[in-house]
């Protein structure tokens, strides 16, 4: 009965992962506009897009029992993941791709070292090795790119925040998305107003930059309803090794299709994360196993599973 319920769920979430990872694609195109555009109006259209959900399952009136303090913790997840989507945004459209593609490499390791320092948590040998090797790959690609690696610092970190508040925000995928939004729709509406009475928006311009704004909306919502459909059917062990196919997809993108250069000194950083990654990744596997056999040993959660929304 479990394998069988597994066997979807696996599918439910590669193929979240899978179109998260093809998001250089679709992004890539909206080049047209500002990054602070593409963002108010995937915030506007997803919200409309989630809104409807809720309105088709009945599930409308949910909203209205949200408690002040789970709007405050709506706020920041708002405010994290808004900064996210900008950042991206402006790497896809800036030829960034690659370095995209390494925040979300960062980001669990950015994960655990936020569990260390905000929860106190403690780590076993194998995920400080992991944490060092992190730290180095970082600065190889400072000296690398002659620069910290802003971008995927600022995606990395700003989704390790995200994932924090998700995880004690007392929401579902549904409403959870839906808070978010808004909270945020007020800025954006005010920002998309801004630029249509000033004549910048690009929003209407044409045909197909409408309907390539508007289509942030699904494109948004889709992998999150899948994911969400995926991580109650399937291992969080599992789900933590699906969500590698993200970047993996992201940089193959950016090197294949983009050209993006990628000298031996950058290739040298991305191997130092990996290594950090399969250290990371078989100690959380470990772990799980064990927890399986003896609960009581299992107190550690295995590598974190955050959706890596762009």
């Amino acid at each position: 009965m479990q394998r069988s319920r597994s066997v979807p769920g696996v599918v439910f979430g590669a193929g979240a992962f899978l179109i998260w990872g093809l998001f250089p694609a679709f992004f890539g195109l909206l080049g047209f506009a500002g990054p602070a555009e593409v963002v108010a109006q995937r915030i506007l259209w997803t919200l409309i897009l989630v809104v409807g959900v809720l309105v088709v399952n009945g599930r409308l009136r949910e909203m209205r029992g949200i408690d002040a303090k789970t709007w405050r913790l709506a706020a920041v997840a708002s405010t994290a993941l808004s900064l996210n989507w900008g950042v991206y945004v402006y790497g896809v459209t800036s030829g960034h791709v690659v370095e995209c593609a390494l925040g979300y490499f960062i980001n669990p390791l950015v994960t655990v070292a936020f569990g260390v320092l905000i929860f106190r948590e403690r780590l076993a040998r194998a995920q400080w090795a992991a944490l060092g090797l992190g730290a180095l790959a970082v600065a190889v690609l400072t000296v690398d790119y002659g620069r910290p690696p802003i971008i995927a610092l600022a995606l990395a970190c700003s989704f390790a925040i995200y994932g924090l508040v998700k995880k004690v925000i007392a929401l579902d995928a549904l409403r959870g998305i839906a808070a978010e939004g808004l909270v945020a729709a007020p800025f954006a509406l005010a920002f998309v107003v801004v630029l249509m009475v000033s004549g910048r928006s690009e929003f209407g311009s044409g045909a197909g930059h409408t309907a390539l704004m508007v289509s942030t909306g699904p494109i948004t919502l889709v992998p999150l309803l899948l994911f969400a459909v995926a991580a109650q059917r399937v291992p969080l062990s599992t789900m933590g090794l699906l969500q590698y196919l993200t970047p993996a997809l992201q940089m193959a993108w950016g090197v294949a299709v983009a050209h993006e250069p990628m000298p031996a000194s950058r290739w040298a950083g991305f191997a130092l994360i990996w290594a950090a990654l399969a250290i990371f990744t078989t100690d959380a596997l470990r772990r799980a196993r064990n927890g399986r056999r003896n609960p009581k040993a299992g107190a550690m959660t295995p590598a974190p599973t955050h959706t890596p929304d762009a």
